[in-house]
């Protein structure tokens, strides 16, 4: 059974990561960073980091938390860094402030950095301790460790289905538009999704089918706008489509392996989108190199939304790292839009830290195809 310091510390790391929280659409592309300080079981200074602001959290709970800093025991979902960047390293002000002891929830996953904060708090006597709520820790961190030591963004494949795997229903009647398959409480866990997100990517199959607009509707702060991005090997999209009526030079981007200088090609991009010419692969723009164009963009994560093709092809290549699917009551029936054209033979390992949730009368299964600290 834990002892009363124990069960104390999960308690201060659990308001250290809600604090993270808070940080989630405006701290990208830092990490999400919380921290509290409690001296004698009072919480003296609280902070989370926001990019714009650049005081890293600790430093926002310092100055918080003033003299009475002293002594006191300073929570954080990561650990402190001991470099300088934007800001000076947070591990010399936590030992200015007379802090007695820190606990973390994980080392730095930067290869070149990790351990080094700790390192240098105890050598100037301050009492470290790590590993506290550590599978929370990483969750909420996985994108900037992708992206930190592979410089990638992290990739989740969302998808809705009905129980019989296909990604859309019947048309009834002459009705034409798509219909939902998921209820409202799984679009609005979607548009949660899509916050937590630097972008969001779709091929032109999805567009062409469905019109989506793409966008957080979640109404939540962020720094960046949610990059929409989209493969278009042909340069197919249509101009009167939401997606072009809607778009800035920052958050419409399209790949393709078509020429840029085409009047097709010239008219959307005086419509306000990013034309990007890319390579193709076996007759399809080559996801390797959109990926390593977005983390070059300093998108560190991205929310896959897209029909059979291109999640067959981000599986078969192996570059989703986890996958969400909200499956439906319902059954479609014979729609012939299937989750995944996967290749022959393709044989993933298991699924692994699968988790359940109900929204609605729909069922989310969430599952990683790779560990992104491994």
């Amino acid at each position: 059974m834990p002892d009363a310091s124990s069960i104390h510390d999960l308690r201060c790391m659990e308001h250290a990561l809600a604090l993270a929280r808070k940080g989630i659409g405006v701290a990208s592309p830092n990490p999400t960073v919380g921290c509290v300080i409690l001296r004698g079981g009072e919480i003296v200074g609280e902070g989370f980091h926001q990019y714009d602001l650049r005081d890293h959290a600790e430093i926002v709970a310092l100055r918080s938390a003033g003299i009475k800093a002293g002594g006191a025991t300073l929570y954080v979902n990561l650990e402190p860094c001991n470099h300088t960047g934007r800001t000076g390293p947070c591990t010399e002000a936590i030992i200015s402030s007379g802090i007695r002891r820190v606990v973390a929830g994980m080392q730095d996953p930067n290869p070149a950095t990790s351990g080094r904060g700790f390192d240098r708090l105890r050598a100037a006597g301050v009492e470290v301790v790590s590993g506290v709520l550590e599978d929370e820790a990483r969750r909420i961190n996985e994108s900037f460790a992708c992206w930190i030591r592979g410089k990638t963004p992290f990739v989740t494949l969302k998808s809705a289905l009905t129980l019989d795997a296909q990604l859309a229903l019947p048309h009834a009647g002459k009705r034409r538009r798509p219909l939902w398959i998921t209820s409202e409480e799984s679009r609005a866990e979607v548009q949660r999704m899509r916050h937590a997100s630097d972008a969001v990517l779709t091929g032109i199959g999805t567009v062409l089918a469905d019109n989506p607009l793409l966008t957080d509707r979640t109404g939540l702060p962020r720094r960046r706008p949610l990059l929409r991005a989209v493969l278009d090997s042909d340069l197919r999209l249509p101009l009167n489509s939401r997606l072009v009526k809607t778009a800035t030079d920052k958050d419409l981007i399209v790949y393709t392996g078509a020429s840029l200088n085409s009047p097709k090609a010239q008219k959307l991009q005086k419509s306000g989108l990013q034309l990007v010419r890319a390579p193709r692969r076996r007759g399809r723009i080559d996801l390797h190199h959109v990926l390593e164009d977005l983390g070059r963009r300093e998108i560190l994560s991205v929310l896959l939304e897209a029909g059979p093709s291109l999640n067959g092809a981000s599986l078969s290549a192996g570059l989703a790292h986890k996958l969400v699917l909200f499956y439906a009551p319902k059954i479609a029936g014979e729609t012939g839009v299937p989750f995944a054209k996967l290749a022959p033979g393709l044989h993933h390992p298991p699924l692994q830290n699968l988790r359940v949730q109900q929204f609605g009368p729909d069922v989310a299964i969430e599952a990683y195809l790779h560990d992104v600290y491994r």
